[in-house]
């Protein structure tokens, strides 16, 4: 998809059910970057605005006739909202919900609070778990630590110990990484397998033109996270049987067949998303918030607006109208069906906005083809062609 003609409707919600998080991580796009809206909100969130939130996604499944939606309990750190808020959360959502709409429901945590109750009522309630981690011992302490300095690994590896019994593993959705270029690739890849997570998300830290992320300098050609990643790509690839998924290299692989990316990092597709916050407000993508102060806010909220009326912003709808929101570098690239021009919040440069390539774009540059050469190589030994787009 290159073009998209019409707004595409929120089939998932993100639930800022708690607004603090009881780590320090220095990369966190929340609370160490341009924006610091999180100081001015509640700390959970209050049944009132789950029920408001809850009755704006079932409007909205009704008028666009969704089938499914996903809710994903988010924060800070959703635990710390506890068990209650949580459940009643999940109960407002299936009442309020039609019949016909089936309601899935996630959440991400650091682990770290993962405990028996957390679990029955995770298991009850057919919730999946996700888990923020940074590699092994080492790589994890790096970044994920408690304000006064202690590492987290410990107590989220116990989390995840209690996650992975058998009564809850058919809870655990994966895992999900910050790139560090200090860690070594294939250290933190093999950190995070001995866990057995079902998939993995390796995530760039979020940065811009104007703030660039560690170790990018915008001005250098040389491609330190593409680095990195091709590292970790080729230890998962050639592996003698699949060990899990990593979705962002799923991702490449199924754009450069023609399929879709699935994923916010990548591709042309739009997004399909929106972020309600603990006060209620309606807000877009969290990594807005590292470009500067409320580039976020929608100025809309649950008690006022529909969510019908957030599709309609422009801001909404630059991230879902596909080529046509992008750069002239950008669509004039080859590259561009299967990047999409990298991370929206990563495009930002103060003067000019949204309007550039990636701050990544060589790193993605270099990713995207090295990843293309090992499949086509591979078809071509396999099956003597490749049903692929050819690049330059």
């Amino acid at each position: 998809m290159t073009e998209q003609a019409g707004p595409v409707p929120f089939r998932h919600l993100l639930l800022k059910i708690h607004s603090r998080c009881n780590l320090s991580c220095r990369y966190c796009y929340v609370y160490e970057h341009a924006d610091q809206s999180w100081r001015r909100q509640p700390l959970v969130m209050s049944p009132k605005t789950i029920d408001l939130a809850a009755r704006r996604l079932a409007d909205h499944a009704r008028t666009w006739q969704l089938s499914r939606v996903t809710v994903t309990f988010h924060g800070g750190e959703p635990l710390l909202a506890g068990v209650e808020v949580i459940e009643y959360a999940v109960a407002a959502f299936r009442q309020a919900l039609p019949a016909d709409v089936t309601a899935g429901f996630t959440i991400q945590t650091n682990g770290i609070l993962l405990s028996e109750a957390f679990l029955e009522s995770f298991r009850r309630n057919e919730m999946l778990v996700g888990v923020s981690l940074d590699g092994g011992h080492e790589a994890t302490d790096r970044e994920r630590r408690y304000a006064h300095g202690g590492g987290s690994f410990d107590d989220a590896a116990a989390g995840l110990a209690r996650l992975r019994q058998p009564r809850y593993r058919h809870l655990f959705s994966g895992l999900l990484c910050t790139v560090d270029l200090r860690n070594d690739p294939i250290d933190v890849y093999e950190g995070l397998l001995s866990f057995e997570p079902p998939r993995i998300d390796l995530l760039l830290p979020h940065g811009n033109w104007t703030t660039p992320p560690p170790g990018r300098d915008p001005t250098d050609e040389r491609t330190p996270y593409a680095d990195w990643l091709i590292a970790v790509f080729d230890r998962w690839y050639d592996a003698p049987r699949r060990e899990t998924d990593i979705r962002l290299f799923s991702a490449i692989m199924s754009l450069l067949f023609g399929g879709p990316g699935g994923l916010e990092t990548v591709g042309l597709e739009p997004i399909d998303f929106v972020i309600v916050e603990t006060d209620g407000s309606i807000e877009q993508g969290d990594a807005l918030k590292t470009t500067a102060e409320g580039m976020a806010a929608t100025g809309m909220h649950v008690a006022r607006n529909a969510f019908d009326e957030v599709l309609a912003l422009p801001g909404i709808r630059a991230r879902q109208i596909g080529l046509a929101a992008l750069g002239d570098i950008c669509r004039r690239c080859e590259l561009v069906r299967f990047c999409g021009g990298g991370h929206y919040a990563h495009r930002y440069q103060a003067g000019t906005g949204f309007a550039n390539p990636s701050v990544y774009c060589l790193d993605q540059q270099r990713l995207i083809r090295h990843i293309y050469q090992r499949v086509r190589q591979d078809l071509h030994r396999l099956v003597g062609s490749a049903p692929m787009t050819t690049l330059g």
